[in-house]
């Protein structure tokens, strides 16, 4: 049976990164495993990857990662211990993550880049469009998820999609930026797309946050994508291989999002939903 080219039912985790602005904390604990409150990054990604109708969640791990697939799984012990006690209930939304979802694992054995880490996951996702969170980027909206809206967008523009934000002038060397034609109100067709550019050379002021939705045929690109900025194999790269031939939308989403991979955005996400759930 052909695939359905229209429907999203994979995402693609890449999260073998060593965290180094988080350190001495990630020397043994996974970034994507810091909590925000009580819960890990990963989890509320692979959370707003649920609320998008995705159920398939393949994970590019590295070295030392162990901890990621021991949380997706049941702890026989944990629950023994807790079990018909007042915690039990601790446990209810990480069960719930489980029974929803299948994962998925592979390794990124070198720390090529981003476009590296989801070309190691071609294994996991195989011939179809699917959805690439990065757990860094937490999002957060009162309506649909940032990734929600994007599977939306998908099924009218059958596209790759980059989700992006308006970001200061000078922040542009820590971002892909784009720039692009206005195909209706927050969606653009992309002309140009640059890897952290200096603020002269930037196309535009609008970023490139952590949520994409690819075309399979990005790894073909990938696989022919030289080593850019920084001397690694950038996703940047291969989407403007596609943008030049019109096939990338930038969606200006609705929303919040927390750069969780600085120390000042992880205290600003702890604070704004420490104080959402106390309300």
């Amino acid at each position: 049976m052909p695939k359905d080219r229209t429907k999203i039912s994979k995402c693609l985790f890449p999260a073998a990164g060593y965290g180094t602005r988080f350190l001495p904390a990630t020397k043994a604990i996974q970034k994507e495993m810091l909590p925000v409150l009580t819960k890990p990054l990963l989890q509320y990604g692979v959370e707003e990857a649920i609320s998008a109708g995705i159920e398939t969640m393949a994970i590019v791990t590295g070295r030392g990662k162990r901890a990621i697939e021991d949380h997706f799984d049941v702890s026989y012990e944990l629950e023994h211990q807790i079990k018909g006690t007042s915690k039990e209930h601790y446990l209810t939304e990480i069960r719930s993550v489980i029974t929803k979802c299948t994962f998925s694992y592979t390794r990124q054995i070198e720390m090529k880049g981003l476009g590296h880490a989801i070309l190691c996951g071609e294994t996991l996702i195989g011939d179809e469009p699917f959805a690439v969170i990065l757990a860094d980027d937490l999002c957060d909206n009162n309506a649909d998820s940032v990734l929600a809206q994007m599977v939306k967008l998908y099924e009218k523009y059958r596209c790759s999609i980059v989700a992006v934000e308006e970001i200061p002038p000078q922040d542009s060397n820590k971002y892909g930026v784009v720039a692009g034609r206005e195909e209706e109100d927050g969606v653009l067709r992309v002309t140009d797309m640059v890897e952290k550019p200096d603020p002269k050379d930037a196309p535009s002021n609008l970023a490139i946050i952590g949520r994409y939705i690819l075309t399979p045929d990005i790894f073909d690109i990938l696989r022919e994508t030289k080593p850019g900025k920084g001397g690694e194999i950038q996703i940047t790269d291969a989407l403007l291989a596609q943008a030049k031939e019109g096939r990338v939308i930038a969606y200006k989403f609705e929303g919040r999002r927390f750069d969780c991979g600085s120390v000042d955005g992880f205290v600003e996400a702890t604070n704004y939903f420490y104080n959402k759930n106390r309300v």
